[in-house]
C-alpha cells in the first residue's frame, strides 16, 4: 500500500486510514499494483457511489436522416425587369399594385413616344419614293429606336403612324415593384416594373454546421408544410450557400420545388427532410467523449475499476451519439458518465502526461523543453447563474481542496464546448484548475441529484 486518500480530493495524501477531513466519508487505500501500465485504477465501490456509468462501443448500420425547419421563398432566378424602350409620356397604366399577379403578355402601361412618330413618318415617305435601299435603311432605323416588330409591321400594313407604345409583361408572375404612374415622363431604359415568376419556388433551411456533411447538391428532399397537413412535396437541393451565419453557426440550404397551381406562397413555414445512404459506423455516446481542445479522449474499461484513456478521431454527430473513426473497437466498454473521478485519478497518477510523452517523436525529445507539471484539478457542485461562450458564473458549495467556503464566483471556460448543452439554472458538478488568467473550468457534468450548491 502506498497511501490513503479522499476520492473527492485525490491530490491530498494521508499516511493512515480514517475519516476524510474534507468530506463525510472514509479514506480509501492506494496500492502500488492497482493501475495497469498506461491506465488508471479507481476503487469499484467508489466508482459506483459516484455514479460512474459505462456504455458499449457498437458498430451500427445507419442511414442518417436530417430534418430542419424551412421557409418558402420566391425564386430569385426567375425575375423579369420591365423597362421603357424609348423616351415618352405615360398615357395610361393598368390597374395594378405591388403584390398583384399578372399573366404573360399583360399590358402594364401605354406610352406616347413622339420620337417614334417622326421616324415612322420618315419611313412612310421614303417608302413612297420606291427606293428600296432607302426604305430598308429607314425601316432599320425604326428597329434601332427600340420599336417592336409588331408595331413596325402594323405601320407597313396600315400606312398610319403608331405613336402609342404598349408595355407588356414579358412573363407571368408576382408584381413586386411598380414604378410607373399616369402623367409621368419616362426615359429610355427606365425600369417600370419588377415581376417574379411563380412556376417554381425556393425552400430555404438553416442547417447546423455539424450536419452539413449530410447535404449535397442534387440530393432529393421531402418538404411538408403547415398549410397542407399530411401532404409531402418533393424536390432537389439546388445549392448549399458558401457563407455561414456567424451568430447561429448554420449554413443555408436551398431546394427548388415546382409550383404549378401557385399554392406555395412566400413566407410559408415548412419542414425539410433528407437523408443519406445506409452505411456502417462505430458509435459511442456523446457524453463519453472528453474534448480537451487539442484532442478527444474516452476512458476504456479494462476490467472493473481499471480504466485506460484512449485518444479517438471523431466523425459525424448523430443525435446523442458520435461516430468514431479511429481509436476504438466494437464491443469495448467506455465510461459514459462520472469521468470527474477518473480524470482526477489520471491527473494525479500522471497517466495523460505519460501518454503525451510517449506519443512525441523520439528525435525531438532531446531538444524539446521539459513539460510543465499539470495544474492541480479541483471540483465542486454548484448552480449556473450566468453562462456565455467564454465564462460561467457558479453559485457553488464549499471546495475542500482549496478550503473555499460557499460563494458565487465567475470562471473562465477552458473550451467553449465545455458548456455545450447546459443552461442557466442547471445544477452541475464542475472540475476546474488554476490557469494563467485565473481559475478555468475544464469539465461540466449535470448533477443527477440536486445539491444545495448555493449558500
Amino acid at each position: 500500500m502506498l497511501y490513503w486518500y479522499d476520492p473527492m480530493v485525490p491530490q491530498q495524501k494521508f499516511d493512515k486510514p480514517g475519516k476524510s477531513p474534507f468530506m463525510d466519508m472514509q479514506l480509501v487505500p492506494k496500492y502500488a499494483d492497482e493501475a495497469p501500465a498506461g491506465g488508471v485504477a479507481v476503487d469499484p465501490r467508489v466508482a459506483q457511489t459516484l455514479g460512474v456509468r459505462t456504455a458499449v462501443v457498437e458498430k451500427q448500420r445507419i442511414g442518417a436522416s436530417v430534418e430542419v425547419p424551412a421557409t418558402v421563398q420566391l425564386n430569385e432566378r426567375d425575375v423579369a425587369i420591365v423597362q421603357a424602350r424609348a423616351t415618352g409620356f405615360v398615357q395610361r397604366v393598368a390597374r395594378l399594385a405591388p403584390g398583384d399577379v399578372v399573366a404573360p403578355g399583360a399590358v402594364i402601361a401605354e406610352l406616347l413616344v413622339p420620337e417614334w412618330a417622326g421616324a415612322q413618318q420618315e419611313f412612310l415617305a421614303v417608302r413612297r419614293t420606291g427606293d428600296e435601299a432607302l426604305a430598308a435603311a429607314a425601316r432599320q432605323r425604326l428597329v434601332l429606336l427600340g420599336m417592336p416588330a409588331a408595331v413596325i409591321q402594323q405601320v407597313e400594313r396600315s400606312g398610319q403612324v403608331q405613336a402609342l407604345a404598349l408595355i407588356h409583361a414579358p412573363t407571368g408572375g408576382l408584381v413586386q415593384e411598380l414604378m410607373v404612374r399616369p402623367g409621368m415622363t419616362v426615359s429610355q431604359g427606365m425600369s417600370l416594373a419588377r415581376i417574379t415568376g411563380l412556376s417554381t419556388v425556393w425552400v430555404e433551411a438553416s442547417l447546423p454546421e455539424a450536419q452539413t456533411w449530410a447535404a449535397r447538391v442534387g440530393q432529393p428532399v421531402e418538404v411538408q408544410l403547415s398549410a397542407f397537413p399530411g401532404e409531402t412535396l418533393r424536390g432537389k437541393v439546388t445549392s448549399v450557400l458558401p457563407e455561414a451565419n456567424t451568430e447561429t453557426r448554420t449554413l443555408r440550404l436551398r431546394a427548388e420545388l415546382p409550383n404549378p397551381q401557385g399554392r406555395l406562397r412566400a413566407g410559408m413555414f415548412a419542414q425539410m427532410r433528407f437523408g443519406t445512404q445506409a452505411e456502417e459506423a462505430l458509435l459511442v455516446p456523446t457524453e463519453a467523449v472528453i474534448r480537451t481542445g487539442q484532442r478527444a479522449l474516452v476512458y476504456v474499461v479494462e476490467q472493473p475499476g481499471r480504466f485506460r484513456p484512449v485518444q479517438v478521431q471523431l466523425g459525424r454527430e448523430l443525435g446523442d451519439q458520435l461516430e468514431v473513426l479511429q481509436g476504438l473497437q466494437p464491443g469495448q466498454q467506455v465510461v459514459a458518465s462520472g469521468q470527474f473521478l477518473i480524470d482526477s485519478e489520471a491527473s494525479m497518477q500522471g497517466v495523460l502526461q505519460r501518454q503525451a510523452s510517449a506519443s512525441a517523436p523520439a528525435a525531438s525529445a532531446a531538444t524539446a523543453p521539459a513539460p510543465l507539471p499539470a495544474a492541480a484539478l479541483h471540483e465542486g457542485v454548484g448552480r449556473i447563474v450566468e453562462l456565455s461562450a467564454q465564462e460561467v458564473t457558479l453559485d457553488h458549495g464549499a471546495v475542500p481542496s482549496l478550503r473555499w467556503p460557499p460563494m458565487e464566483m465567475g470562471f473562465k471556460l477552458a473550451q467553449p464546448e465545455v458548456a455545450k448543452g447546459f443552461k442557466v439554472g442547471d445544477t452541475v458538478r464542475f472540475m476546474f484548475r488554476e490557469g494563467q488568467d485565473g481559475y478555468e473550468v475544464t469539465r461540466l457534468e449535470r448533477e443527477q441529484h440536486q445539491h444545495g450548491g448555493a449558500r
